[in-house]
């Protein structure tokens, strides 16, 4: 029975032996030791596996700096084109279109001669004696001598050529380069070039209204007279208009080998207001039409005498003078000043003292 018992147990200790070298138990380290009543699995724990997210690379990047620390390619960025910035082109002056009113009138040219003196008053004038008399004009050596002032500054021609303009009427501009003003400054130019000290006063004094225009001249050459009290000739310079209807006329001569405007002093008188010096107003004219006259035959029309006073009356000296009709060109009117201004020159020079 002993015998058997052992053999049992050596059998036993042979079958854990061989149990322990295959494996089947496994054998514990001490730092290993499981607790009771811990279980110990004995499948393989999954490690689990780091998730990345998939950043794009970008197609551009702020700057090429940026895109080497990042060791990334960068989109080349493409070139600008170049586009010039244009200079402006400043617009052109529109060229006013000529007036409807000019197109449906008949302009007839004439000359008109005749006497010295239109005499429009009831008064007996021995222009002879007139003529005769030596002039109380003098000319100061120093300051202002002349000024030329346009009373109905606004006054226009026929436009021709480059010389047309803006209409605020009939035959009429607020433009001062193409009305009375603009052949006033060529009277004034002229008579500067012979020596002559010219003051030409280019306000418009029947703009924006007509009526009131010599009450406003008026005061305007007072006004100079004060300032400039050497002035010894006041030439107030318009534009005459002759014609009836559809039909105008304009005064043309032919002086110097050029067709010319005709000019023609228009002369005040006491018949309705005092004037009491308009006489010598009128010898003045009379010698200069006459100085004209010789050298240039019809560059003057005769001079009229009227009943109004015309400012006149506010020295001795003054004169209105009508350069051309509505009828004329400006050209015409511009080239006509030239030669009364080459012509009556020497005589008012020779009034200097």
């Amino acid at each position: 029975m002993k015998t058997k018992l052992l053999s049992a147990l050596l059998l036993l200790c042979c079958f854990g032996a061989l149990a322990i070298l295959s494996g089947a138990i496994p054998v514990l380290a001490e730092e290993e030791s499981v607790a009771a009543g811990d279980f110990y699995a004995t499948e393989e724990v999954a490690v689990p596996t780091e998730i990345i997210t998939a950043v794009p690379t970008p197609t551009y990047l702020a700057t090429p700096e940026a895109a080497n620390e990042l060791e990334m390619e960068v989109s080349p960025t493409p070139e600008a084109t170049y586009v010039p910035t244009p200079t402006p082109v400043p617009e052109a002056t529109p060229v006013p279109a000529m007036p409807d009113w000019s197109l449906d009138t008949t302009v007839l040219s004439t000359t008109v001669t005749g006497d010295i003196l239109n005499n429009g008053t009831d008064y007996q004038v021995d222009v002879s004696a007139l003529l005769t008399e030596e002039l109380s004009l003098t000319l100061p050596a120093e300051g202002y001598q002349i000024l030329i002032m346009h009373t109905h500054g606004t006054e226009a021609y026929t436009p021709e050529g480059d010389d047309v303009y803006q209409a605020t009427a009939e035959y009429r501009t607020t433009d001062i380069n193409y009305s009375v003003v603009r052949v006033g400054q060529a009277l004034a130019d002229t008579l500067s070039a012979y020596g002559l000290r010219v003051l030409h006063d280019t306000e418009l004094y029947d703009y924006p209204s007509y009526n009131g225009s010599y009450a406003r001249s008026g005061e305007a050459i007072e006004a100079y007279l004060a300032e400039n009290p050497g002035i010894a000739l006041i030439i107030d310079l318009h534009r005459d208009a002759l014609g009836e209807g559809d039909t105008i006329y304009k005064t043309v001569t032919q002086a110097a080998g050029e067709t010319v405007a005709q000019i023609m002093f228009v002369m005040g008188s006491d018949v309705n207001l005092s004037h009491p010096n308009w006489r010598e107003n009128l010898t003045l004219a009379l010698t200069l039409q006459q100085t004209v006259a010789t050298r240039y035959e019809t560059l003057m029309r005769p001079t009229t005498l009227c009943d109004y006073r015309y400012n006149q009356q506010l020295t001795t000296g003054s004169l209105l003078m009508e350069v051309g009709t509505a009828g004329n060109t400006l050209q015409e009117a511009i080239t006509a000043v030239q030669l009364f201004a080459d012509a009556v020159a020497p005589t008012l020079l020779s009034l200097v003292e």
